[in-house]
């Protein structure tokens, strides 16, 4: 019998997706569990496989499609029901049974993320050559990434060679290059469609705004206890758990400690209440080529300091490379992001809903600070504390805001905390 391929349920929050490219075509031979469609939603991408083997018939919506939860994208035909298979199925002349019978073709054996496929197209590394580090092999993005370095690399290195294995008289002089201007009144413009999670983050931006009332408040931290603590251990503790010691861990840290004392800077309104959270599911905003995303670190308050930043890291690479699960980014309560990364030395920042508050940290620059009655050179950091003055006082919310400062400062009291 026929049957319908659909948009799968993801999660409740999730109703719609894009059509972002068929894998398939109209009339290809395909296996059960073979990928067929890529979808964008606003959270993940993610693939639809084949419910049974078949014929791939008629495909209702095109790349680019919106479509909603349950519609039906095409229909899997019986092999037997007479529709024309794929042209590239048929065996060439004088090719052996076995060569044309083999399940599945070589180019669906080899697995790999909507991510690695966009990267392989953009710069033509053939995904049959790449060796894949995910799970059961898939190829991520960063695999295609290497392969294509290394292979610059080769190529570079064979040019160098033959320009050193040339006589001086064959070297050709370089002629001075020339450099690129646009023709006199040319003024050119680029039309691209946003990608579906870059479109909702527009909406919810504008939606935020309008729905919460918004405020921040800064302050400064000195990071000279924090810089020592992680030059004096950055070594054996990389030894030990495999990753650097960070800034996330101690800041993650410090906003338990300070959430413990002010907790409603941890909740959400619902209608006329507030819904107290005594639970600590911190979000870590990850900036991605395809916008910002806010993976959670659930129970971070049960968290060791390298559990943080362990999972800190899988998190950020699963977000470049496309393959974070819906389960990654649901919930949360408190988010942290670091502008600094960029360079942002200060900033105020805009609200993930339906959290209430969000801490922004920033670049550490030396400045002279007044101590004691003299001045001396500190590595200072600007944070900022945006909440939403419904249901966060300003006295709260300045008072948090000291006693992260104050945890930072003394990160021993972390230990106590």
């Amino acid at each position: 019998m026929p049957a319908n391929v659909v948009v799968p349920e993801v999660g409740e929050s999730i109703v719609d997706a894009r059509v972002a490219k068929w894998l398939k075509k109209e009339g290809d031979a395909v296996d059960v569990g073979e990928p067929l469609v890529e979808l964008e939603t606003d959270k993940i991408d993610l693939e639809v496989a084949a419910p049974q083997a078949g014929i791939l018939g008629k495909i209702a919506h095109g790349d680019g499609a919106d479509v909603k939860v349950g519609e039906v994208l095409a229909v899997i035909e019986e092999a037997g029901s007479g529709k024309p298979a794929a042209e590239s199925r048929k065996p060439e002349a004088g090719s052996t049974e076995r060569e044309a019978g083999s399940g599945k073709p070589e180019a669906v054996k080899q697995r790999a993320t909507p991510a690695a496929r966009n990267v392989a197209q953009d710069k033509s590394v053939d995904l049959k050559q790449v060796p894949g580090t995910g799970d059961a092999g898939r190829v991520m993005k960063r695999d295609v990434e290497t392969t294509f370095a290394a292979r610059t690399n080769e190529s570079t290195a064979a040019v160098d060679k033959n320009q050193a294995a040339k006589p001086p008289s064959q070297a050709r002089p370089q002629s001075p290059a020339r450099e690129e201007r646009r023709p006199e009144g040319e003024r050119t413009e680029e039309r691209v469609r946003m990608s579906k999670r870059r479109a909702t983050i527009a909406r919810r931006l504008v939606e935020v705004q309008s729905t919460a009332a918004m405020l921040t408040t800064f302050n400064e931290v000195d990071m000279t206890a924090v810089m020592a603590i992680r030059e004096r251990h950055k070594q054996p503790f990389k030894e030990r758990h495999g990753v650097g010691l960070g800034l996330t861990s101690f800041f993650v840290k410090a906003s338990i400690g300070a959430l413990r004392e002010f907790p409603r800077i941890n909740a959400e309104i619902q209608g006329d209440e507030m819904v107290l959270k005594h639970y600590y599911d911190i979000g870590i905003a990850v900036g991605a080529s395809e916008g910002l995303v806010v993976p959670v670190l659930r129970d971070a308050d049960r968290m060791s300091f390298a559990r943080i930043e362990q999972k800190t890291r899988e998190l950020a690479r699963a977000a470049e490379d496309g393959t974070l699960s819906l389960a990654d980014l649901r919930g949360g309560t408190f988010t942290i992001t670091n502008g600094g990364v960029f360079g942002s030395l200060l900033s105020t920042l805009i609200l993930n809903p339906p959290q209430v508050a969000i801490l922004g940290l920033h670049a550490i620059k030396d400045r002279p600070m007044a101590m004691n009655g003299q001045v001396v050179v500190r590595p200072m950091m600007y944070m900022a504390l945006t909440y939403d003055h419904r249901i966060v006082d300003g006295a709260e919310a300045v008072q948090f805001l000291v006693r992260v400062k104050q945890l930072i400062e003394d990160p021993g009291a972390l230990l106590i905390d």
